[in-house]
């Protein structure tokens, strides 16, 4: 068995960024995947984890040579060993998206044999105070903070330079039970609402989450986008950049572009932001069939538009919805699908494909996940026929990208 390289201090010359915040190194044969660190510098790496294969994990704790695009990070609480919520803190706001630009083009070089230049477009506001959504751990001190990378440790914050301006006032100040969690929403209208879910109880033998208690605010967001105000749960799925959700609905307006009459699909469609936008393309005399694994998602999307008959909603599983006759026996004109990190996958790729419509555009949070859905729908003779992608995460590596496809001519 090879010995572990834990706790080993490496010298590496790091190599490109992939997928999942951190850059490729190679030593002594093997790979090491290198957080807080850029291509082309060279840098002492701390192996965090090594289970003994063909890679390890490490972070980059003192550069030797720096690259031209690190910056000090605005945040203490970033950093090795630190908060893991930020992957790019050392980085110029340019030169993160130029990281996840390549990282784009990387995964659909890789996994949808696609050569695409990718262009990662920033939102307005900047790198800071933008995240309005926040899950926070409480530690054993009983003090409020964000967990370490790949790891259960709490580390307590007094501020997070991401977060919405008065988000966490009321959370970090205090202390709270130890091993509760705290949801944390800050609406378009600035109002903070926050719930605490109390420590994991064991039931049946297994761990659950204990019991939920809203310590501020009414519970239900009110949210802008798409010339509508949204009124949903605060711990329902929403962007999480307040830019997000209007930038995002006006490229599937663009690119759905359907024609009054016709019909359309919006799979995993949540409250239903880009149903909105297509039934004001179908108008009265059209269709757009809304499918939600989320109950919750359903009765507040319903709620918020009601005043569009020409929307109806289908609660359940989307890979289990397109099976029923309703969807098989009335194929849509355009599809947009925003599936969760996970991507589509075969099964939904093959029903949207074998429904034929001329339009697919779909929204996705996962370069490679996207990637592989890409390389599916091309085996049912679709191809990519457009591609934007925004930087909806600063300081992380996440990005959003949005992909029109069509049937290939």
């Amino acid at each position: 068995m090879t010995a572990t390289w834990k706790q080993r201090l490496i010298e590496v010359e790091v190599g490109a960024v992939a997928h999942g915040g951190h850059c490729v190194a190679r030593h002594e044969g093997r790979v090491v995947f290198v957080r807080h660190a850029l291509p082309g510098e060279r840098v002492r790496v701390r192996i965090t984890e090594d289970t003994g294969g063909s890679f390890c994990r490490g972070d980059a704790v003192e550069v030797l040579q720096a690259s031209p695009d690190r910056v000090e990070p605005p945040c203490p609480f970033s950093g090795p060993g630190r908060c893991g919520g930020c992957d790019w803190q050392h980085v110029s706001w340019q030169g993160q998206r130029e990281l996840k630009a390549a990282v784009v083009s990387e995964q659909l070089h890789r996994l949808a044999k696609l050569d695409w230049e990718v262009i990662v477009e920033d939102l307005p506001g900047g790198p800071e105070d933008w995240r309005t959504r926040m899950r926070l751990a409480v530690g054993p001190d009983g003090r409020a903070g964000f967990r370490a990378h790949r790891s259960h440790t709490v580390i307590p914050v007094d501020h997070c330079v991401i977060a919405a301006p008065g988000a966490l006032d009321d959370v970090v100040d205090r202390t709270w039970p130890p091993k509760a969690e705290l949801v944390v929403t800050r609406d378009a209208g600035g109002q903070v609402h926050l719930t605490e879910i109390g420590p994991p109880v064991v039931r049946r033998g297994r761990p659950v989450p204990g019991p939920a208690r809203r310590r501020q605010g009414s519970g239900t967001a009110t949210e802008l986008a798409a010339h509508r105000t949204w009124n949903l749960r605060a711990d329902g799925f929403w962007q999480v950049h307040p830019a997000a959700a209007d930038t995002l609905a006006g490229v599937v307006r663009d690119w759905a572009d359907c024609q009054p009459g016709e019909r359309a699909w919006d799979l995993y469609g949540g409250v239903g932001l880009f149903a909105s936008v297509l039934a004001e393309q179908v108008g009265d005399q059209g269709a757009v069939a809304v499918v939600e694994s989320s109950v919750r998602a359903v009765e507040d999307g319903r709620l918020t538009l009601s005043d569009l008959p020409q929307v109806s909603w289908h609660p359940g599983r989307t890979e289990d919805v397109l099976d029923t006759p309703e969807f098989t026996d009335l194929p849509p004109d355009v599809v947009v699908l925003d599936p969760p990190r996970k991507g589509a996958g075969r099964t939904v790729v093959t029903a949207i494909a074998r429904s034929r419509p001329a339009r697919v555009v779909y929204v996705a949070c996962d370069p490679a996940a996207l990637a592989r859905d890409i390389a599916a729908f091309a085996q049912h003779g679709y191809e990519l026929a457009q591609l934007r992608a925004f930087d909806a995460f600063p300081m992380t590596h996440h990005v959003e990208c949005v992909a029109l496809l069509r049937p290939v001519r």
